[in-house]
């Protein structure tokens, strides 16, 4: 096998860290996985580093196996990789390069002040879970960290720089840490001024931007694979120093990539642990939206991103609690089975679930000002409660809070040709697809690569950068290679069914009050 033809991504996700490689036919050749979780730490979720790195070598070893195992061939190099994880957060070290705290992830809203005091500044929004909003939170703590920061990255930045030595990052991701000015590709330099400015920064060492990584577009060439490198993610020796790597991005940035929607007028939903949606814009919004963040694509458009901390954990808590009954009567159903079956029953349930409600904010949900997480099912008296009715609000959950923020673009009067989906919770064919069609009120396509998600889109950034041709930009290269002969299918919203979900819609807003006060209540 020509190794190096081949592409290489890998993505550290909320609870799985996953790897793909394809051919320079666009096909998957082998998949590794390693199974991590967070952890709630002192009041914040976090991950430790040395977990993360031992979980990109342990993902790795599953793919050199498989690759090994399939092929009976061990790979010394490859044509590019390309390193993905979990957007944003808070990770800072010193100039001996010295971790100061531990990883703050995106799922924390404790930098909610900060986002507001910085929204107002730079009159431009500014979301809890970025980088910059981590950062002025800890200084408006006092915390004594940030005297000493000299370094500000994200978790994929983090194992790039592990793997190259380059303190790089994709502007999609960049974009997600300070606002970025997209006719430059840069960060915003007049707000970062305006930061700097601020009496309580001067306690900082260092501007803004010298904390900040050296962004880099697609296509750009981010740094090569160290020798230091190459042992950490092969210990065994046979991974040879020298690949070049694409900027690294996050999971918003792949799974635009990997649904083929980074061209203005698409968009894309991305579902699992935490959903958001990225509309690719034609032109700025006319006002600041507390609800949407505005970001951009891994080539530097404009996107309008609603962002939900909370999807499909409580979810899978509940299956699981399905799953209890059964293995208590001596069955055992796969996990697909049991998902399919459950997520179907769903579809013969009331359009507006028959009174039920559920909220499924495992943590807090900043986009509705649910400050901590208390995960709620709720219904009236009057209501029916059976199985397709709460299976359908469970599915419903996972995607109302997304439906709040999108049906704000509405009042832009924004249009999309289309929505592409992907996540695992796609995979149960005719059932979300359709159900979250008629609650956004616009097509919803799922590719048959929709389940192999950011990890794919990655390997596939790492691919534009080893092979694309001269001049040629990214939605081309996704356009005319990539998804060409790509199957797909489209859902079209339902009117009957979109009646349904705006009762519900309407309910679930006034619900609200419930979970607030159950944060307040219940300790």
């Amino acid at each position: 096998m020509d190794w190096s033809k081949t592409a290489l991504g890998i993505e550290l996700g909320s609870t799985c860290i996953k790897a793909v490689l394809l051919d320079d036919s666009y096909r998957i050749l082998a998949v590794g996985e390693h199974t991590w979780e967070n952890k709630l730490e002192n009041g914040l979720w976090t991950y430790d580093m040395a977990d993360a790195l031992s979980g990109v070598r342990a993902c790795y070893a599953a793919l050199k196996q498989s690759l090994v195992t399939r092929y009976r061939a061990v790979p010394d190099t490859f044509g590019a990789i390309g390193v993905s994880a979990m957007m944003h957060g808070y990770l800072v070290f010193d100039r001996d390069g010295k971790q100061l705290v531990p990883f703050r992830t995106w799922r924390n809203n404790n930098a909610a002040p900060a986002a507001e005091r910085l929204t107002s500044l730079f009159s431009y929004r500014i979301p809890a879970r970025w980088s910059v909003a981590h950062l002025y939170q800890a200084v408006l703590n006092g915390e004594p960290h940030t005297a000493s920061v000299a370094f500000m990255t994200t978790l994929e930045g983090y194992i790039h720089y592990m793997l190259t030595g380059e303190k790089r990052i994709g502007v999609g991701e960049a974009s997600g840490m300070f606002p970025i000015d997209v006719k430059t590709g840069r960060y915003h330099g007049q707000m970062a001024a305006a930061f700097d400015a601020l009496p309580e920064n001067q306690r900082l060492s260092r501007r803004l931007l010298d904390m900040l990584p050296e962004i880099a577009a697609a296509g750009e060439c981010a740094g090569r694979l160290t020798a230091e490198g190459a042992l950490l993610l092969d210990p065994d020796g046979d991974l040879r120093a020298g690949v070049p790597f694409c900027p690294p991005e996050g999971d918003a940035g792949t799974g635009m990539v990997a649904t083929n929607s980074v061209k203005p007028g698409y968009g894309n939903i991305s579902a699992g642990t935490s959903i958001f949606s990225m509309t690719v814009l034609e032109r700025g919004l006319s006002r600041v939206h507390p609800e949407l963040d505005l970001v951009a694509t891994p080539d530097g458009n404009l996107v309008a991103m609603a962002h939900c901390s909370n999807c499909t954990s409580e979810l899978n808590a509940w299956i699981g609690v399905f799953d209890d009954v059964l293995r208590l009567f001596g069955k055992q159903v796969p996990k697909d089975e049991l998902y399919g079956a459950l997520f179907r029953s769903a579809l013969t349930g009331a359009d507006d679930c028959d009174g039920l409600l559920a909220y499924n904010y495992l943590s807090g949900e900043n986009l509705v000002k649910v400050a901590k997480g208390r995960p709620l099912f709720v219904r009236t008296s009057e209501s029916r409660l059976n199985l397709p009715n709460f299976m359908r609000a469970q599915l419903y959950a996972c995607i109302m809070t997304l439906k709040l923020g999108m049906d704000i673009l509405k009042e832009e009067n924004v249009t999309l040709k289309t929505l592409y989906a992907h996540g695992g919770i796609f995979k149960t064919a005719g059932v979300m697809q359709g159900l979250l069609a008629s609650a956004l009120g616009t097509p919803v396509t799922v590719t048959q690569s929709a389940g192999s998600g950011g990890p794919y889109g990655m390997a596939l950034l790492a691919m534009y950068m080893l092979s694309r041709a001269e001049g040629e930009g990214l939605s081309d290269f996704l356009d005319r290679k990539v998804f060409r002969d790509v199957g797909r299918v489209t859902e079209f919203p339902d009117e009957k069914l979109a009646a349904g979900i705006a009762r519900y819609a309407a309910r679930f807003s006034g619900g609200l009050a419930v979970v607030r006060e159950a944060v307040r209540s219940v300790k």
